[in-house]
């Protein structure tokens, strides 16, 4: 299967630079893949969607400040790094922009998020095969230093600095294990109104946690999708989840995977009779047509980018042709794109 079976046209002013006015304000495209049928409603018809017994499963990671400015000690450039995640060492793995010859032992001197110098100084451990570097914060606090230094790690394709706001909207109201350098989109339409009405419609809340990384905005550049290294994620599936969910799937209940990081950890813990087992630890799975989902009935989604593991990942569950008229569709409509845009609800699988 081809890369370029995966594009599409979008035009770049539909691409949402900012997030609705209010939070859940959002449009809600409705695909059934089994007759191609689509509407497109209110995120807060949602709950009309589902019904007693049904279950919703959310990624309750946290979006951590990870893009932070430095300046050179030695030469006084401007640096910019982006950090990974955490080594076995407590040091960071960081992309880094701004110098070609950032070399091992470089000390760097952070800026305070408001851009003035800060007390704080990391060291450069070392350079990995990559490019990316390790990075050593040199018996400083990282989270103290998150904390004085970060800066909301805005998807590339929102073209502004990070805001006040977007400290608030840029993560989901549930969010709490803190590890993700981009938010699970799809939980950002969610507010306790929206909790509220599947509470008393008899809807299980059930949370996992995958922390996001920076390679789900990687591209695929391979002609042949099968070439793709799929990057891998730290997630944390419960006993509890795991129990819960097996006891929605006996009862007949549905389950709703909320975002492709919930269903990527799903399908990571789940068996070919569909029984959930958990499990801690990462998962590189790579999901495409005609991969068979095996532990979601239903999805909440927002748009991916053309040529995107994400967009491979919908049209596995929902079916290609399905995927390609919703987005035909939504295009058409003016919906809103990407991370701060509208939503879309596929109320089956394939």
């Amino acid at each position: 299967m081809r890369t370029s079976d995966f594009d599409y046209d979008l035009p770049e002013e539909l691409i949402a630079q900012e997030p609705s006015q209010v939070r859940g304000a959002d449009r809600m495209l409705v695909l059934d893949p089994a007759t191609s049928d689509v509407s497109i409603e209110m995120f807060e018809s949602l709950p009309d969607h589902l019904r007693p017994g049904d279950a919703i499963v959310l990624n309750n990671t946290r979006v951590i400040p990870a893009r932070m400015f430095a300046r050179k000690e030695s030469t006084g450039a401007e640096i910019e790094l982006f950090y990974l995640n955490p080594d076995t060492d407590g040091r960071w793995i960081c992309l880094a922009r701004g110098a070609k010859r950032l070399k091992e032992g470089t000390v760097l001197h952070l800026r305070t998020s408001s851009g003035e110098l800060s007390p704080y100084r990391v060291t450069v451990a070392g350079k990995l095969p990559d490019g990316s570097c390790v990075i050593d914060f040199t018996g400083s606090d990282p989270q103290e230093i998150f904390a004085v230094c970060g800066h909301l790690p805005l998807p590339p394709y929102i073209r502004r600095p990070d805001q006040p706001l977007d400290s608030d909207r840029y993560q989901t109201i549930y969010a709490q294990c803190k590890g993700a350098v981009a938010a699970p989109t799809a939980g950002l339409h969610f507010t306790e109104k929206t909790f509220a009405a599947l509470k008393e419609k008899g809807v299980e809340r059930i949370e996992l946690t995958l922390h996001v990384g920076a390679g789900t905005f990687k591209p695929v550049s391979e002609e042949n999708i099968e070439d793709h290294p799929m990057h891998a994620e730290y997630f944390v599936f419960s006993p509890e989840a795991a129990e819960r969910l097996n006891r929605v799937r006996a009862a007949g209940g549905r389950i709703l995977a909320v975002g492709t990081t919930s269903l990527r950890t799903l399908e990571s813990c789940v068996d070919d009779r569909g029984v959930f087992t958990p499990r801690t630890g990462e998962t590189s799975i790579y999901i495409y047509p005609p991969y068979r989902i095996k532990s979601a009935d239903m999805l909440l989604t927002n748009f991916h980018l053309p040529k995107s593991t994400l967009l491979m990942l919908v049209s596995a569950f929902a079916g290609m042709e399905p995927i390609r008229k919703a987005y035909r569709i939504a295009v058409r409509e003016r919906m809103k794109f990407f991370s701060y845009g509208d939503c879309m609800l596929i109320t089956g699988r394939i």
